[in-house]
């Protein structure tokens, strides 16, 4: 049987979001987040349960934990780049802020910061070079970080991946960082052996994950859903590229940037239409491809209804 991806939501959340493996989500976040923010131990607020996605296939299979400081965390793998997809992280940031309080409750003295973390198997952010950005509210002229509760990270594997070859060589010189090395397993995790990892990928949490990885069983729910995310995840990733052909291809024959970006914004639209329409010749139903396409449901059965008169 093919091995399973990490970079699906389900098996992320399967492998990181339970109380066995609470030492792989420390060490995840402890690679992503400031030495101010470390932390030592946990409290999972959602740890995985199957019975939370059986019922409504389109829940975000995010984690959410409390550290022992009181600060909060809210770690997604996002397979699609959906529209709006900021002013969605920035609403799961202010919900885990604001969950914190109960009715009764003033909000002196209880709050602590709210640490969002969003994985995302995409480029989001074309403007920065890194795959690693980190975003406050800052003051416009000094630069000043303010209001320091509020802290969201975004990790672009797509950055990573293309600029590693298939090679073990190629990534093995491209580990500098912890958070090189967990990148690694979410996207070159079938070119490492637990067995026989090199010097700078030798640690205990990167073993124990890939060994998780490997012995990973899913009741038939779960693989049918896994299965489901993995048909969406190739779609994309085939989609993807010929769109980045198209768009260089049209971003020649513009001329303005107006128009360039009246193209891309076209483009995005185009291409979620497509997406939706393989996914969905895939054998996907239609609440699952309206969760990975951003598109509603009565949308996608508009373009069915479209396809089949054509």
């Amino acid at each position: 049987m093919e091995k399973i991806t990490p970079r699906v939501d389900l098996a992320f959340k399967k492998i990181f979001g339970v109380e066995e493996n609470k030492d792989l989500l420390i060490s995840l976040i402890n690679s992503i987040v400031s030495e101010a923010d470390q932390v030592l131990d946990l409290t999972l607020l959602n740890p995985y349960n199957p019975k939370n996605f059986r019922n409504d296939k389109l829940s975000i299979l995010d984690i959410k934990a409390k550290g022992i400081d009181g600060k909060r965390f809210n770690i997604e793998i996002q397979i699609s780049d959906e529209a709006d997809y900021d002013k969605r992280a920035l609403y799961y940031w202010a919900r885990l802020y604001t969950e914190q309080l109960k009715a009764t409750e003033d909000y002196y003295g209880i709050l602590s910061k709210a640490i969002g973390i969003h994985i995302l198997n995409f480029t989001s952010i074309p403007e920065s070079d890194k795959y690693h950005n980190v975003f406050h509210i800052t003051e416009k002229d000094t630069g000043l970080i303010y209001f320091k509760d509020l802290e969201l990270h975004t990790i672009e594997l797509k950055k990573f991946a293309d600029a590693v070859s298939d090679e073990l060589n190629d990534l093995i010189s491209k580990i500098r960082t912890s958070l090189d090395a967990w990148v690694a397993f979410l996207t070159r995790y079938n070119v490492l052996d637990k067995e026989n990892l090199p010097k700078n990928l030798e640690n205990a949490g990167l073993k124990k994950a890939l060994t998780v990885l490997d012995v990973m069983n899913f009741t038939e729910a779960e693989r049918e859903e896994y299965e489901d995310h993995l048909k969406w995840l190739r779609i994309q990733t085939n989609t993807l590229k010929k769109y980045e052909q198209d768009g260089r291809e049209k971003g020649r024959e513009e001329g303005r940037e107006e128009g360039r970006e009246e193209g891309r914004e076209e483009g995005r639209e185009e291409n979620k239409r497509k997406i939706a329409l393989a996914s969905i010749s895939h054998g996907l139903d239609e609440l699952t491809v309206a969760k990975i396409t951003g598109l509603s449901v009565e949308e996608i059965r508009a373009l069915k209804i479209d396809g089949n008169s054509k």
